[in-house]
């Protein structure tokens, strides 16, 4: 199968490599159009994110093309091979086939089973079908791919466990308040953690979100993503009693938040339930918080226990996705396999079209020349008898003189023989 991937990722790059292989929206096209002049590639796909880059091609003829990719993706970069050569992967055939299965599907993600690989994915397939791109085999790949990784997402729990921090508090939310659109979010800070929580949040259907942040400029940079407002750090308690939800993660030294400005938001609530999370080290919130009551505070330890246990969850359906996985694989690749058959019964039927032709020729020039009807028939039937079999049963004369014995069985087996003198004896 003239199938192959080269790529490197997370695992096998540091970030200042994977940023200098990059595709960028605004040269994919370019890219993948020069890949199939420079590379003779028939096909390619290039999937490029900030934590992989991967180059797919398939050939008509089953030809090796792994070297000219190596030396197209230097040239276009303008990076010397040998920079980036030890931090490549290549996987061909059976392997690609399965690799993209899982990238699909997040078991090759930097947080397995996260969801948005999928979602780049298939932006790379429609880039590539837009550039010319994908022909028939790339086709039927990432279309069986996109299947496959919908069939996981259904029947494993791959992405339903919090395997982050971020994530585990939200879904805590989640059970504290059913419905969170009713919700206003307050976020201290603006850092990786609390990013991942507004995304989280916002991707729940948050109805509000606050960011408070030491840098205004920082917090408004990140709360216009998520639909939400800006505050600074010392705004702080007037906007507290607003949050049904608090989720802190800065990197102070003393706590931003004490159980004196806690009790005074509660009295302005009117006791409504605060959920409260403090992800930093040290703490943002004072420990005494927690024995407020109307309060739920967590902090990173006890989110902890269910981060680790959402692992153990995903870890568990990454071992039912792969049994997926090797499932599509193999009926992919069967796919692949009849590809060579359906080229040779072409052929054949060609072949046989011509005899057909030539012999219906004949006998129409016999007719006109006023033969009998029924002996150009006959003749006709003995004609093309004669020629369709007569190349066959030299080729299957000569293997018998020559011991040929898988010869005569796959002849035998394609011909249904043994069936047929069978049917003659009844």
């Amino acid at each position: 199968m003239p199938l192959i991937v080269l790529g490197l990722n997370h695992k096998t790059a540091p970030v200042d490599i994977r940023e200098r292989l990059t595709f960028g929206p605004d040269v994919i096209v370019a890219a993948l159009r020069t890949l199939l002049e420079q590379s003779s590639a028939d096909e390619a796909v290039i999937v490029s994110t900030c934590n992989r880059t991967e180059i797919y091609c398939a050939t008509a003829d089953g030809r090796d093309i792994e070297a000219p990719v190596r030396t197209w993706l230097g040239q276009f970069h303008g990076i010397e091979p040998q920079l980036f050569a030890q931090h490549l992967y290549a996987h061909k055939d059976r392997d690609a086939v399965t690799h993209l299965f899982k990238v699909a599907c997040g078991l090759d993600s930097m947080v397995l089973g996260e969801p948005q690989i999928l979602g780049q994915v298939k932006g790379a397939f429609k880039t590539a079908c837009e550039a010319g791109g994908s022909g028939r085999l790339l086709g039927r790949l990432f279309q069986c791919t996109f299947a496959v990784a919908k069939q996981v997402r259904t029947d494993t729990a791959i992405g339903s466990s919090p395997v982050s921090v971020a994530f585990a508090a939200v879904s805590l939310a989640r059970q504290i308040f059913s419905d969170l659109s009713k919700q206003t979010a307050l976020l201290v800070g603006a850092g990786e953690t609390v990013e991942l929580a507004a995304r989280h949040l916002h991707q729940h259907g948050i109805g509000r979100i606050i960011v408070a942040n030491r840098t205004v400029e920082r917090a408004h940079r990140l709360a216009v993503q998520f639909d939400g407002y800006a505050i600074a750090l010392t705004e702080l308690a007037s906007h507290l009693p607003e949050a049904d939800i608090v989720v802190s993660s800065t990197a102070s030294p003393l706590p931003v938040l004490g159980k004196g400005t806690v009790e005074r938001a509660l009295k302005q609530r009117r006791h409504r339930p605060m959920f409260m999370v403090d992800i930093a080290v040290p703490r943002d919130i004072e420990p005494e918080v927690g024995q407020l009551r109307d309060v739920y505070l967590y902090t990173v330890d006890d989110l902890q226990g269910v981060v680790d246990e959402g692992m153990r969850s995903r870890n568990h359906a990454a071992e039912q996705a792969v049994e997926i996985i090797d499932l599509h694989c193999e009926e992919f690749m069967a796919w692949v396999r009849s590809l060579d058959a359906v080229s040779l019964i072409q052929h054949y039927r060609a072949r046989a079209e011509c005899v057909r032709d030539e012999a219906l020729s004949r006998a129409a020039r016999q007719l006109a020349a006023g033969k009998p009807p029924n002996e150009v028939m006959r003749h006709l039937a003995y004609l093309l008898t004669n020629k369709l079999l007569h190349e066959p049963s030299v080729r299957l004369r000569q293997a018998g003189r020559e011991g040929q014995s898988e010869l005569l069985d796959a002849a035998n087996e394609l011909f249904q023989l043994s069936q047929g003198q069978d049917s003659g004896r009844r």
